[in-house]
């Protein structure tokens, strides 16, 4: 699987193809973004191993590891930025994004459970979001747009970012120690990454959910 890749998981480039993809993905939710990082730990955990020549001309191998730490570091780096730059433009997005929201139950929804979970000093909501499917890019755009304070929702958005980086990383490293660096490490890892965001969309939904149960009368 990874002789295909192994040229850019042996060099600084896989650093820039991740941060790139993570960075991008709070506006294009559908880059796998995620399933790019387990690769590239599964493939960095695995390592690639090359053939040099000692001080007496005898042959030895080498074996070249990206690693992990970097990639933890990368990927949580662009996603921390990745946040704050759509936190921006939907802070200054204008009527026209405040309409777009307005017309967006799921956007209108996640931007009042922001608030209230912000205003109360806990920021859990944008850790569990940052797993969900499209979960980032609507709690980003939802505190710019609702102009949260970026005292209160950056910290936050960096504990997500370690959180889903560290995550990722780690289960391309034991898919990788587990069943070696094959698709099938690769698919079990990715799987796993998938649950972890079905949870968190789950999580997401119940507060509206246990509202919207509390709203309806009941008969005496």
């Amino acid at each position: 699987m990874f002789e295909s890749v192994g040229a850019l998981i042996g060099s600084p480039w896989i650093y820039a193809v991740v941060a790139l993809s993570v960075l991008l993905d709070v506006f294009l939710p559908v880059l796998p973004s995620g399933v790019l990082v387990i690769t590239a730990a599964t493939a960095a955990a695995a390592g690639t191993t090359t053939v040099a020549a000692d001080a007496a001309g005898a042959a030895r191998h080498v074996t070249e590891v990206p690693s992990l730490l970097a990639l933890v570091l990368c990927a949580a780096t662009a996603s921390v930025l990745g946040d704050l730059v759509a936190y921006k433009l939907a802070w200054r997005g204008g009527e026209r994004l405040d309409r777009a929201i307005a017309r967006s139950r799921r956007l209108t929804s996640a931007q009042e459970r922001l608030g209230a979970a912000l205003s109360r000093g806990g920021g859990v909501l944008v850790v569990i979001a940052r797993f969900a499917p499209a979960g980032r890019s609507v709690v980003s755009l939802g505190a710019g747009a609702s102009h949260r304070d970026v005292k209160e929702f950056l910290p936050w958005s960096a504990v997500a970012g370690v959180a889903w980086a560290g995550y990722s990383v780690g289960l391309g490293y034991v898919g990788a120690q587990w069943l070696g660096a094959s698709w099938l490490g690769t698919a079990v890892s990715v799987l796993a990454l998938f649950v972890a965001g079905a949870f968190a969309a789950f999580l997401m939904k119940r507060p509206a959910a246990a509202a919207a149960a509390a709203s309806v009368p009941t008969a005496s």
